[in-house]
């Protein structure tokens, strides 16, 4: 079975989602990490012959976005997944804290405008989850935002998350039903992990430029941040903008996982190189043609 639907990492609508239950060492009864090398070395040449004929065809466009806590393994996952992307076919776009021009707009803006073409894909590392993560965290970021009717924190209340939540389902569908294929990666990783992981930068000096003080600063809010996933999944979790849950402890079975779903999904889509016309293929005689007349 794919891991596109093992129910202990995909989730497709948020009724009864409850974080707590999805484990972050979970292997699928994987022991070790060679199974998993050689399985995602074949995907990763899947993957790149599914993005060359997307391309190809022109059709749909695929939108992956990762969000997880710090040191869960975003940036390492998508480097080694995407490691032989078809080059004219991607992006990674990394959102930060937003900036001036970016505050003066709605907050989807800035990502609006790395949405992927068709026959692409875009990338996201961190995305406008952030304004249901991040923000629900440190309300007074809002504030920024100069919304009207938001003055103080007071008037932050579990209205204004439902309509940030139902403007990121709208948004979600209205990709879809225009053709973008939509998943969600959240990077599940222990508290216990992600403090081996914060040493290990320590400790590692070819790993010190990783670790800020900062980070440790948003370990102080783990169970805030906890809670915010899982408002954030129950809420925007649907068929066609599903999130995964992807056990985080172990990288090697995490980027596996990661680099199955996407090659699943792709192979659903039932792709194949454009087919030449007559037209087309008289082209291709008098190209041949020519090039073989020519005198070297």
């Amino acid at each position: 079975m794919s891991y596109l639907y093992d129910p202990k990492i995909a989730v497709t609508g948020g009724e009864n989602f409850r974080l707590e239950e999805y484990d972050t060492k979970y292997t699928a009864g994987l022991m070790d990490d060679a199974e998993s090398e050689n399985k995602l070395i074949r995907d990763k040449l899947l993957l790149y012959e599914f993005q060359r004929m997307m391309y190809a065809t022109d059709s749909h466009a695929v939108l992956l976005i990762f969000q997880a806590m710090d040191a869960a393994g975003k940036d390492s996952t998508i480097s080694h997944v995407f490691s032989g992307m078809f080059p004219q076919a991607g992006h990674v776009h990394s959102f930060k804290a937003p900036n001036a021009q970016e505050l003066d707009h709605d907050y989807l803006w800035r990502t609006q405008l790395c949405l992927p073409e068709r026959g692409k894909f875009s990338i996201f590392n961190r995305s406008y989850y952030e304004e249901v993560l991040v923000t629900r965290v440190h309300t007074s970021l809002i504030l920024k935002q100069r919304i009207p009717g938001i003055e103080t924190k007071e008037d932050i209340d579990e209205k204004f998350w439902e309509k940030r939540y139902r403007s990121i389902r709208d948004h979600e569908e209205h990709l879809a039903e225009n053709g973008t294929i939509i998943l969600k990666f959240f990077l599940n990783v222990s508290r216990e992990e992600q403090k081996k992981r914060f040493l290990s930068r320590i400790n590692t000096a070819d790993k010190n430029w990783k670790f800020s003080l900062a980070d440790l600063k948003e370990r102080q809010h783990w169970n805030s941040y906890q809670r915010a996933y899982a408002e954030a999944i129950k809420h925007t979790a649907a068929e066609h903008a599903p999130w995964f849950v992807i056990p985080a402890d172990n990288k090697w079975f995490m980027r596996m996982a990661v680099c199955d779903i996407i090659v699943e999904q792709l192979r659903i889509l039932n792709l194949s190189y454009p087919k030449v016309g007559e037209k087309e293929k008289r082209d291709l005689e008098e190209g041949k043609r020519i090039l073989e007349s020519e005198n070297d």
